[in-house]
C-alpha cells in the first residue's frame, strides 16, 4: 500500500463522475446519512460531504482498513471545514460490525472502485441491510466492454478477478432485488486520473526488498495491460434502489382461485377499452402456457378483487421465460397501489418457484419500479416492432445465463 500512499485516487474516477452518479440518485434528505465504503484517501467522501443532499449538510462516515488513507482524509476534511461532518472510521467493508453500522441507518451507501474487495454479488447482498427506506446504493464494477475479450485481456483478469459483461451484472443486480436508477460507463479520462499519478510514481520507484519488487512488477503489468487492452474493459457505476415488498398499502395479494375467474374477467374488462385483455386471460387459462399459482389478485378492504396480474410461459431462443400480461386494476382503485401490490406479490411467487426471467411489454415509466430494464440490454427482442424502452426484462435468478434472442409467445397472444 505504500506505493499508493499520497496519491489522489485509488481507483479510476473523477469528481465529474462522482457528481454524475450523485445526480442519478434523485432527491435525498436535506441532511443525508452517507456511508462511503472503501473510501481510500477520501476524494469521493469529501465531495459527498459538501454536495450530497444539496444543502451541504450531509453526514459522511468514510470507511477503510488502511489508517494512512484515513489520516489523509482527516487532514483534507479539516482543511475544507468538513471535520464535523466527515468521519473516518477504520473497519473491514466485508465485516461491518452491526453495532456501529446498524440496519437501515444510511440514506446513501457509496462504493466507487471498492466493491471488488468482497465481490460485486456479495456487496449487493450484504450492503442492502444498511439502507434506510428510500435509500440508494451506488457502486462501480470493472466489466468487459468488448463482446469477445481477447486472450491477452483474459490472461490478466481471469486469474485475479473474472470480469462479466454489463448484462450479467445487471442480471445480478435484479436478482439481488434492486431496480436500476441509472448507470455510467466511466470515460478514459477517469482511468488517466488514477493511472497518471500512479504511473509516474512507479517509473520513479525502486525496490529494496523482494516484496517491493513483486508489488512494482504487478502494478507495471496492470498499467501495460490497460495500455494494450483498455478498449476491452472499463468501470461502470450503478445507481440502485431496493425493490421493496410493500407500497401496496392495504391491498392483500394472493393467488387466484377458481371462484375468482368471473371477477378477474370483470376487472380486465373495466381496466381496458376493449375486451381483448379479458379474452386473452380466458384463452391462456385453457392453454399449455398457463402456470397454476402464477395468476394473482389483489383484494380490496371488502375482499373483492380489485386488481389482477398474470405470468404465463414464453421462451427466448428456446429457453423458458415468463410473460407478464395482462396487469389490470379496477378504475376506482387505479393509482392506489393495488396494481403494484399484485405485481410485487406475483414476481415474488415466481422467484420462489425458481423462475429465472420475466418479460413485459409496458409503460417504461411504470415497470422499472419493480426492477425491469430494457430487454435489449440482454440482447432480447420482441417478435414485432416496438419502442426499445417498452420491451423490458427482469432477471429473477442471476446464477443462470440470460438467454439472448427473440421472444416466442404462446398461441393465445396471436403473435
Amino acid at each position: 500500500m505504500e506505493l499508493h500512499r499520497g496519491l489522489p485516487r485509488q481507483s479510476p474516477g473523477s469528481d465529474a463522475s462522482t457528481r454524475h452518479l450523485l445526480s442519478l440518485c434523485g432527491p435525498l434528505p436535506e441532511r443525508p446519512r452517507v456511508l462511503d465504503l472503501g473510501c481510500g484517501p477520501g476524494r469521493s467522501a469529501l465531495l459527498l460531504g459538501a454536495e450530497a443532499g444539496g444543502a451541504g449538510l450531509a453526514e459522511v462516515t468514510a470507511v477503510d482498513l488502511y489508517e494512512p488513507f484515513l489520516d489523509e482524509l482527516r487532514t483534507a476534511a479539516g482543511a475544507r471545514g468538513l471535520s464535523g461532518r466527515v468521519r473516518a472510521v477504520r473497519a473491514d467493508i466485508g465485516a461491518l460490525p452491526s453495532e456501529e453500522f446498524a440496519d437501515g441507518s444510511f440514506d446513501l451507501v457509496w462504493a466507487e472502485g471498492s466493491a471488488y474487495v468482497i465481490g460485486f454479488d456479495r456487496a449487493l447482498t450484504e450492503w442492502k441491510r444498511l439502507l434506510a427506506p428510500g435509500g440508494r446504493l451506488v457502486l462501480s464494477e470493472c466489466e468487459w466492454t468488448a463482446e469477445e475479450p481477447s486472450a491477452g485481456a483474459r490472461a490478466f483478469w481471469d486469474p485475479q478477478y473474472p470480469l462479466r459483461s454489463t448484462a450479467r451484472n445487471l442480471a445480478a443486480v435484479q436478482a439481488a432485488g434492486y431496480r436500476v436508477l441509472g448507470t455510467r460507463l466511466q470515460p478514459d479520462s477517469d482511468w488517466a486520473e488514477y493511472y497518471g499519478p500512479l504511473g509516474e510514481r512507479v517509473r520513479a520507484a525502486s525496490a529494496a526488498t523482494a516484496s517491493e519488487a513483486a508489488a512494482l512488477a504487478s502494478v507495471r503489468e496492470e498499467l501495460a495491460v490497460r495500455e494494450r487492452h483498455g478498449h476491452e474493459y472499463g468501470y461502470t457505476g450503478f445507481v440502485l434502489a431496493p425493490v421493496t415488498a410493500g407500497d401496496g398499502g392495504p391491498w392483500r395479494a394472493r393467488p387466484e382461485t377458481a371462484a375468482d375467474a368471473t371477477a378477474v374477467r370483470a376487472v380486465n374488462l373495466a381496466a381496458f377499452e376493449t375486451p381483448l385483455e379479458a379474452d386473452l386471460v380466458d384463452a391462456l387459462r385453457a392453454d399449455g402456457s398457463w402456470l397454476p399459482g402464477l395468476s394473482y389478485v389483489a383484494e380490496g378492504p371488502d375482499g373483492s378483487v380489485a386488481a389482477h396480474a398474470l405470468l404465463t410461459r414464453c421462451e427466448v431462443d428456446g429457453v423458458p421465460a415468463l410473460a407478464l400480461a395482462p396487469v389490470a386494476a379496477a378504475p376506482a382503485v387505479q393509482r392506489s397501489g393495488a396494481g403494484s401490490a399484485v405485481v410485487r406479490a406475483l414476481l415474488a411467487a415466481a422467484r420462489e418457484r425458481g423462475e429465472a426471467l420475466v418479460l413485459v411489454l409496458g409503460h417504461p415509466a411504470y415497470y422499472p419500479r419493480f426492477g425491469f430494464v430494457p430487454a435489449s440490454r440482454f440482447g432480447i427482442r420482441a417478435p414485432f416492432e416496438v419502442p426499445d424502452e417498452a420491451m423490458m426484462a427482469l432477471v429473477l435468478d442471476g446464477s443462470l445465463p440470460v438467454p439472448a434472442g427473440t421472444i416466442r409467445y404462446s398461441v393465445p397472444f396471436g403473435i
